[in-house]
């Protein structure tokens, strides 16, 4: 069983990032929209934010009241669309009920997008053309990559159709002629699916929910949940079972995780690449 170490080829990309940006003398700069005071958005802004700061992307906090109107949202984006100092657009999920996310989204310019959320980016994935690739997603297939996982013509069982992961990674998948079957919260007999998978991708957010009698000998296991038990991170997968009959395996946490964080600098430093 090898360990598909996400940190270290995190730290990998990071540290290569802010070599290319202080030897060319590059400057760029990123907006991030966080609107209301949810925690764990909290966490995620600040750990975005200070990994830009660390490789040299200047980087610029709008942190919104959270009875902000959709209209004051969108002229916010639409002012950061404008501005020539800003490469980069992200904004942070969930926001406050009373917005519709989308229509945010759809407001931001499809090449300053970072996340990859808006119709534009969407379209423009399904076509095979990607200008932006969600974080998530794009941080699994090189995650797979550096590793040497093949997906020709692998039987792959994604257990997520969410815009955020599931769909975005079907379509990379299937770019890469791997067969995938994407599941969800309403499959019947979720097991007859993942135990015939090459690879299984699991992002349900449901603690040790992939037990070892549903996967097969040598499957690749890439876990995308987070969940706490007791203190304690933990992915979908038992791990200390079902590593015994994987060949690669994603620890949680330090598997996708990092690999995400480390999409969002390589996406926003693209976006100078790309000109």
């Amino acid at each position: 069983m090898i360990l598909l170490d996400g940190k270290k080829l995190s730290n990998e990309i990071i540290e290569n990032i802010k070599e290319e940006i202080n030897s060319k003398n590059i400057e760029i700069g990123f907006a991030v929209i966080w609107v209301g005071n949810d925690e764990a958005s909290g966490v995620y802004v600040k750990n975005k934010l200070k990994k830009c700061e660390y490789v040299g992307i200047k980087t610029e906090l709008f942190h919104l009241d959270e009875n902000v109107s959709e209209k004051e949202l969108i002229n916010l984006i639409n002012e950061l669309n404008d501005r020539n100092d800003i490469n980069g657009i992200l904004l942070q999920s969930p926001v406050p009920k009373h917005i519709n996310i989308t229509n945010c989204f759809n407001a931001i310019d499809y090449k300053k997008d970072i996340d990859g959320f808006s119709n534009i980016s969407v379209g423009n994935l399904y076509l095979g053309s990607p200008y932006h690739v969600s974080c998530t997603p794009k941080g699994i297939i090189k995650l797979l990559d550096n590793y040497n996982i093949d997906l020709d013509g692998k039987n792959v069982c994604l257990i997520n159709r969410s815009n955020i992961v599931g769909k975005p990674l079907f379509h990379l998948l299937i770019e890469r002629n791997a067969t995938v079957t994407m599941c969800h919260s309403k499959t019947i007999d979720l097991k007859e699916f993942t135990k015939n998978a090459d690879i299984v991708i699991s992002a349900v957010g449901k603690p040790n929910f992939i037990k070892a009698d549903m996967v097969k000998e040598d499957v690749v296991i890439i876990d995308v949940g987070i969940s706490r038990i007791d203190g304690k991170v933990v992915g979908d997968v038992d791990f200390a079972e079902v590593s015994k009959k994987a060949s690669y395996i994603t620890p949680v946490p330090g598997g996708v995780g990092p690999m995400t964080i480390a999409m969002v600098l390589e996406n926003i430093l693209d976006t100078l690449r790309e000109e």
